[in-house]
């Protein structure tokens, strides 16, 4: 199901995923990234002055996610391997500061959606770099063998 899909059956004024919104979130989202003293640092080194660059591919792959827009390729876990000094509080930080986002621009309903597709990457490359996976806030029963994020 695609986000748009979502979306569709909200009430009047509801915010949608749209290129628009999905820019805005990706800008403002990454705009505090670089704010943040433990997440800024290793997106700095790992970006330096292709920051613009970035920003690109994440609209487009968010719009490629949320509105099948399938103009996005590439290895995002080869790309996030290659960093050092990813630690589990990054990933605590990176689902948090996401969360406050998407709550802020989007429907509750919608906003979820995001945060889950959000946690399912994060998942993904937290296994790549810890051989475990975490367990976030708003998914559902946790998992035994899963570390909190509470716990970072």
């Amino acid at each position: 199901m695609q986000l748009s899909d979502v979306a569709s059956g909200q009430a009047s004024g509801a915010a949608a995923p749209s290129v628009e919104s999905l820019t805005a979130l990706v800008h403002s989202f990454y705009a505090d990234v670089r704010a943040d003293p433990l997440l800024g640092p290793v997106f700095e080194e790992a970006l330096r002055d292709r920051w613009q660059p970035h920003l690109a591919r994440m609209v487009e792959f968010w719009c490629s996610v949320a509105l099948g827009s399938k103009s996005f390729s590439g290895n995002v876990f080869g790309k996030h391997m290659a960093l050092t000094g990813v630690t589990p509080a990054h990933f605590a930080a990176w689902v948090r500061l996401w969360g406050v986002h998407t709550e802020r621009l989007f429907t509750p309903e919608v906003a979820r959606e995001l945060q889950m597709t959000a946690h399912g990457i994060a998942r993904n490359l937290f296994r790549g770099y810890f051989g475990t996976v975490p367990v976030f806030s708003t998914d559902g029963p946790p998992d035994p063998h899963a570390l909190p994020m509470a716990h970072f």
